[in-house]
């Protein structure tokens, strides 16, 4: 499965200059803990985040701190704290591609320890974003569901092989498939096909074939 199968596409986005009380509208009117950052081409250059915010209140108490010690002592190394997403944001974030793995995106956000990943094209476009609620959905689809679209979908339409020609159970997302094809060929579509199925966990194929190799 790939992050396509499961990526949302209408992705709420905010603009470099857009104020950070705007941008925090925006996140809690649409309930989301991160907004992609676009240009006008809509080209990925930055994320913001709730992390984003709280650092910046963080460095906003720590601003009104130095303001005091200046006033007593006279010192005037102090920042002012940034009042737009271009100020806070995070610059090129972590990005994955439409045609990635369900488990590198996985792996990515368990590694870097982040909620969502922006999705975009060989040119930095966004074109969706993949959270982990996305990738825990994409493994519970229902067993029946995945047991028909391996009967209809692989074997019936791609293999052109009558649906009760083999075997074919699934139990929590392991999809168990024993039987006959024709050649070598078919067998590996039929377990690359199936392990791609949304919601499989994995794909036990046990199937012999009648003719050839995969290249007869």
């Amino acid at each position: 499965m790939h992050v396509l199968d499961a990526m949302s596409t209408d992705v709420l986005t905010v603009g470099p200059d857009e104020s950070l009380k705007g941008a925090a509208r925006m996140m809690l009117a649409r309930g989301v803990s991160g907004l992609p950052v676009v240009d006008d081409d809509n080209t990925l250059i930055g994320i913001v985040t709730e992390a984003d915010f709280v650092r910046q209140e963080a460095e906003r108490s720590l601003h009104t701190r130095r303001r005091l010690l200046d006033a007593v002592f006279g010192d005037s190394d102090t920042r002012e704290h940034g009042e737009t997403v271009r100020d806070v944001m995070t610059a090129s974030p972590l990005v994955v591609t439409a045609d990635a793995r369900i488990a590198e995106a996985a792996r990515i956000m368990n590694e870097r320890g982040v909620k969502r990943l922006p999705v975009v094209d060989r040119e930095g476009t966004l074109i969706g974003i993949v959270s982990r609620a996305d990738i825990v959905a994409a493994y519970v689809r229902p067993d029946d569901v995945i047991e028909d679209a391996v009967r209809e979908d692989i074997i019936k339409r791609v293999l052109m092989i009558a649906p009760d020609a083999l075997a074919v159970s699934v139990e929590d997302g392991v999809v168990s498939v024993t039987g006959q094809v024709d050649n070598q060929l078919d067998a590996q579509l039929l377990e690359e096909l199936t392990w791609r199925l949304e919601g499989v966990v994995r794909a036990e194929i046990d199937v012999g074939w009648r003719h050839g190799e995969a290249d007869a």
